[in-house]
């Protein structure tokens, strides 16, 4: 474990909890099961961003719901693993799957259900108000709290350290692009 800027160069996959990261961790329940969030719209552009740059960017979380799985797929993410309850097992199953290195994978987490996961990571990282437990185990912190940028920060720091950030103008999250599954 070296620089976390020259570490972070390394970066093989992204994997991310969603409430409390991509969101601010409110949560209106409705009566068919299902869940509103609200989501940063900038957040959202990064990792559609991201995942047409080539990176394999992976969702772990324990909440559940169409629009959740939706907004994700809409983005381009093709690896969900929603309604988990043991998260350390879901992300050592994708490390062995994927074949990735560890000390490459990014977990972006902000509460005690994700602290095994940040500890089994090289680059744990939390958004700015995360549990004090998470911002401990963290080599970052982005400045933003959850649902207000940290996702894009993480993202956006890695894409520039690999000279892949902002090279084309043209827009990654247009639906008539997205490919139903």
């Amino acid at each position: 474990m070296g620089n976390f800027k020259e570490d972070i160069a390394k970066v093989e996959a992204f994997v991310f909890d969603v409430d409390g990261v991509f969101t601010d961790g409110g949560i209106i329940p409705l009566a068919n099961g299902d869940f509103i969030r609200k989501y940063n719209a900038k957040d959202g552009y990064a990792v559609a961003y991201a995942v047409k740059m080539g990176y394999k960017v992976i969702i772990i979380s324990g909440g559940r719901g169409e629009t959740l799985e939706k907004r994700f797929r809409h983005l381009g993410v093709t690896e969900q693993h929603l309604d988990v309850g043991n998260k350390i097992a879901c992300l050592e199953e994708i490390i062995a799957r994927h074949g990735f290195n560890r000390e490459n994978v990014i977990f972006m987490g902000d509460d005690i259900p994700d602290l095994e996961c940040m500890r089994a990571v090289g680059l744990p990282v939390a958004p700015a108000d995360a549990a004090w437990e998470c911002i401990k185990a963290a080599r970052y912190v982005s400045e933003f709290g959850g649902g207000k940028g940290c996702v894009r920060d993480i993202i956006e720091q890695v894409l520039r350290a690999h000279g892949k950030w902002a090279l084309s103008s043209e827009g990654v999250t247009c639906s008539k692009d997205v490919k139903s599954n």
